[in-house]
């Protein structure tokens, strides 16, 4: 079950992942592949996967890591 302070952590992320297949499909719709030979935007699902990816590794930026034991 996810606890509040997992959610806390990991709403940049979400957000990310939100707003890049918002992202994706905005791309799609306005400068999309006209042919649908394009394979990555060509497809409205495909753009928006990839938007959704590039949204969670750009949220995951903004992620504080907990600092580990000092490993010697």
């Amino acid at each position: 079950m996810i606890t509040k302070d997992k959610l806390r952590k990991m709403w940049p992320s979400l957000a990310g992942i939100v707003a890049g297949i918002a992202g994706g499909y905005l791309y799609y719709i306005e400068i999309g592949c006209s042919s649908g030979t394009c394979p990555l935007t060509g497809n409205p699902w495909m753009t928006m996967l990839w938007g959704g990816v590039m949204g969670y590794l750009v949220g995951d930026m903004f992620v504080k890591k907990e600092q580990g034991k000092n490993q010697s």
